[in-house]
């Protein structure tokens, strides 16, 4: 198919829920997208985060490539011998508990929320999440997300949740009272702009629980698989969740999501209580245990103790010479760059030079490579930076912008050597 006969059969026959850019991909490996007409990018932002050792990792793809001629799905009345190793491996790398396995982020959200409403027996229901969280996009996650914009039109949204500012702990105690069931946290808010929690608010926050008898949750779904130098972000606080929510870059690209829950909870939920017909299917659990070998052979924390450290230096470099970055912030290689103006061009500048990153909160780039990416490449997605926000201010094109919408499935510019010329 042509370029134009793609647009035309997204406007045709898609819902238009994404703002999507400019781009056909149709190949990746490591930090690499080729599209369609052999133009290569540097991905700097694989999958939202799914790609955490960048495209087609050799030990997933040797790990699907195994199990597809063999079995894709049986459904979770039946065992499953992937499911086992994988829940073992995952119990092994994070705390003792039990696993249920899902499909995505916010259904191992949705799964802990209806696991805190089982736990709170009727009595203790409200969950406590925070301002500018984001938990995903189905009803429950939605009210979650301590987000207003991505629930504008979906009301009435779902009772008892309350939102508190992040990193305040006075605010925090304030809102528990004896309906309290759980507390719910992001580490790091990804989506809400690469915010990270202090030491002294996540000890703060673990000695609540423990006092009220209230749930911890922390989702993981995007921090998780050794994102920030530790296999779990909790890890780097010296407290242990209640339930922790994972997704995103555990399947290596395939869907899967788990909720992991404290033993000592695990009898909370009884048969039919909850369940998913896709999950944990012995392809996607094959696939996240060539994830997890690869994590641990590939020393792959090491890597991210020194890259992460490294890009942060050369991104405040660019602070150095651009008044227009205000800070550069995060853990491990999940790092925001905070701008005083909107970074819709920037980040539009930057994919027109071949390497994607991510514009959130209007203002923030999100800088998530791989986590096996190579200094040289660093250097590379730096100097393209560089060169976008020079670019960029040089043009004074410093206000939110979109792609180019497609209308009568025809987008507004042309694609020329791969690149969007509008």
């Amino acid at each position: 198919m042509k370029a134009d006969e793609i647009f035309k059969e997204y406007n045709d026959h898609i819902l238009l829920t994404y703002t999507r850019m400019p781009a056909i991909f149709v190949k990746g490996k490591g930090s690499q997208l080729t599209d369609f007409q052999g133009k290569k990018y540097l991905d700097f932002f694989p999958g939202w985060g799914v790609s955490n050792l960048g495209h087609c990792h050799p030990k997933v793809m040797g790990a699907v490539r195994e199990q597809i001629g063999k079995l894709i799905h049986i459904p979770n009345n039946f065992y499953n011998p992937h499911q086992a190793k994988l829940a073992k491996e995952l119990i092994r790398i994070s705390f003792e508990g039990k696993i249920f396995f899902c499909n995505s982020g916010t259904e191992s959200v949705e799964a802990a929320i209806k696991f805190a409403r089982k736990y709170g027996e009727g009595k203790k229901f409200e969950i406590i999440t925070t301002i500018n969280a984001f938990h995903g996009r189905t009803m429950g996650a939605l009210t979650a997300t301590g987000q207003e914009k991505h629930q504008k039109g979906f009301s009435p949204l779902v009772p008892g949740f309350k939102h508190v500012p992040f990193n305040d702990i006075g605010a925090l105690k304030a809102a528990v009272n004896d309906q309290t069931a759980a507390i719910m946290i992001e580490l790091i808010q990804g989506e809400g702009g690469i915010n990270v929690a202090t030491k002294e608010y996540v000890k703060a926050l673990r000695q609540i629980c423990d006092e009220q008898k209230i749930l911890l949750i922390i989702d993981e779904v995007q921090s998780g698989m050794a994102r920030t130098g530790e296999i779990f972000a909790f890890k780097h606080y010296g407290i242990t969740p209640d339930v922790m929510c994972l997704a995103k870059a555990l399947g290596g690209g395939l869907p899967i999501g788990a909720m992991i829950v404290k033993k000592e909870l695990a009898d909370i939920f009884k048969p039919g209580m909850h369940g998913s017909t896709f999950a944990g299917s012995p392809l996607v659990c094959k696939a996240a245990l060539g994830v997890i070998k690869a994590i641990y052979a590939e020393k792959i924390m090491k890597k991210v103790k020194v890259q992460g450290p490294y890009l942060v230096m050369k991104l405040n470099e660019l602070k150095s010479k651009y008044d227009v970055i205000k800070e550069v912030r995060g853990l491990g290689l999940m790092i925001g760059v905070e701008l005083t103006i909107e970074g819709a061009a920037i980040f539009k500048e930057c994919f027109s030079r071949g390497l994607i990153i991510n514009c959130t909160q209007d203002n923030v780039l999100r800088i998530m490579p791989a986590l096996n990416v190579t200094r040289r490449q660093i250097n590379k997605a730096i100097h393209i930076l560089d060169g976008a926000i020079e670019a960029v201010l040089k043009k004074g094109a410093v206000t939110k912008g979109r792609w180019p919408d497609l209308i009568n499935g025809k987008a507004c510019g042309i694609l020329r050597k791969g690149k969007y010329e509008t």
